[in-house]
């Protein structure tokens, strides 16, 4: 007699648990992890949701609206939920919430939420197919149009930083850093980890914002991240973060991502990731803290000024519908 065949269903949320460790903390002295670590966290969670409903190898294509709420300490009991909002024929948009509580008291409360996009490949690591999410209950409908709420921002938003040029005929801030690609920073496929990518840049913008404002920063915003092309091992990688703008206790940051074959040097190197990331200076205790005003000098600063500008306009213009709604109760940062 034959067993009878049991069919998995396609799981559309996942929910990973630890302890956020000393390492997590970025600068000496702080014990607050630092936002690449954060979105290291959501692209892991992301991934596992992506990968164990599409039953394939995925790669993340985009993350956008990224609030960081409040930092979280390290010790802190760590939460990161992700589940499927929407699917189209390859790609899934995954709503990412993380939460910690001190273990001592066990009451989460939410420091971040996002919505990341993966893309499901073939063995040809082409877009393939993936199943259809139906949204079943009134939540699941939200989240849903919540996520759609956001396609023509994101168009937008993209179209905007393409559009735009970065040369040396600046005199803005900027931090470069270049490296080699180690084997610990790839997935199995091959490919740096998209939440590996995301700690360089968070890296590059701390220390440029850091150095601006002469004291601690901490990400308080990222948007418009996105993939052009995989990183692989021992590929020449050069992060470029640059200010664009600067509000009273704010610095408005871009960063760029390329990489390429070290024997082709620097002339080789193809953009491979770029996101807009806003910082805020803070004294010991988190309280926001003026920094010094950046003028922008060169007509390519001041394009980019303005620029920066136009992309606030554009979230303001489409106020996409929130993610998460608050719990009864639950303090909004």
């Amino acid at each position: 007699m034959h067993s009878p065949i049991v069919m998995r269903m396609p799981s559309p949320q996942v929910t990973l648990r630890f302890l956020a460790a000393p390492e997590d903390v970025l600068m000496a002295g702080s014990n607050s992890v630092h936002g690449g670590r954060v979105l290291q966290w959501i692209d892991k969670a992301a991934y596992a949701c992506a990968v164990g409903w599409s039953g394939q190898y995925c790669v993340t294509a985009y993350f956008g609206h990224i609030h960081f709420n409040r930092p979280i300490p390290s010790g802190h009991m760590v939460e990161v939920r992700a589940k499927i909002a929407y699917t189209g024929r390859s790609s899934m948009h995954i709503v990412n919430e993380v939460l910690s509580a001190d273990p001592r008291t066990g009451e989460f409360t939410r420091a971040a939420d996002c919505v990341v996009i993966f893309v499901a490949m073939d063995e040809e690591r082409r877009p393939c197919a993936v199943p259809a999410f139906e949204a079943r209950t009134e939540e699941e409908r939200r989240v849903r149009e919540a996520a759609l709420s956001r396609v023509d921002l994101r168009r937008d938003i993209e179209a905007s930083m393409r559009a735009q040029t970065y040369t040396a005929d600046s005199s803005a801030p900027e931090l470069v850093t270049r490296f080699l690609a180690k084997p610990s920073d790839v997935n199995w496929g091959g490919n740096v980890h998209g939440g590996t990518a995301m700690e360089w840049i968070d890296e590059a913008a701390t220390a440029c914002t850091m150095n601006w404002a002469g004291r601690d920063t901490i990400a308080v915003y990222a948007g418009g991240i996105r993939f052009y092309k995989p990183m692989h091992i021992g590929d020449l990688v050069e992060v470029r973060a640059r200010l664009l703008r600067t509000g009273t206790t704010s610095m408005h940051m871009s960063v760029h991502v390329y990489a390429g074959q070290p024997r082709k040097g620097r002339g080789g190197l193809e953009k491979t990731l770029h996101s807009s990331m806003t910082y805020v200076a803070v004294d010991d205790d988190f309280t926001p803290q003026p920094v010094p005003h950046f003028t922008p000098v060169t007509d390519e600063d001041k394009r980019l000024h303005a620029h920066d500008l136009a992309l606030r306009a554009l979230r303001d213009k489409y106020d996409p519908l929130p993610l998460i709604i608050d719990d009864p109760g639950e303090p909004r940062d």
